[in-house]
């Protein structure tokens, strides 16, 4: 079953269940996919993004809710960090299995060796194979500081 097809059905069962929080964050998600789709039309094709893309996506939506949560609790807005933090949890469940540090860094290891990175200058094309392989599945903030660090001089 493709991401798409789960969060239809578990909008359904939030409608069913009657979690207005679940509902409104599934539609939400639900909404922005959409709105990719529709930017993503062309004349030839109107498939929508890829599941690939959606975890992009989904990646976003993700920092974009603890960039948020941090404001409010800054701002001393505990209800609304815990609303953010809520729908990070709900958003979270769609993701897969995040990596940890030591398989991130084996990651980076690899795909510099396979590409032949030497410099600070190809971290572009490895930063680019990170994310056509570990889609969803790494923090893509901290793994460009752990290519910075392995490919900066010694």
């Amino acid at each position: 079953m493709g991401l798409r097809e789960q969060f239809n059905e578990q909008m359904k069962e939030a409608m069913k269940a009657k979690d207005t929080r679940r509902l409104s964050t599934l539609r939400m998600i639900l909404a922005g996919l959409k709105d990719k789709d529709i930017a993503n039309r062309t004349e030839s094709s109107r498939e929508g993004i890829s599941d690939d893309e959606i975890l992009s996506f989904l990646s976003k939506m993700i920092k974009q809710r603890e960039d948020s949560m941090t404001a409010f609790v800054v701002g001393n807005r505990p209800e609304l960090a815990d609303a953010e933090r809520a729908e990070i949890e709900i958003i979270r469940e769609f993701m897969p299995r995040q990596m940890s540090a030591e398989d991130a860094k084996a990651a980076i290891a690899e795909i510099v060796k396979e590409t032949g990175a030497s410099s600070v200058k190809d971290m572009g094309k490895i930063m680019a194979a990170l994310k056509e392989r570990y889609a969803g599945q790494m923090d893509f903030g901290k793994a460009s500081g752990m290519v910075k660090e392995l490919l900066a001089p010694k």
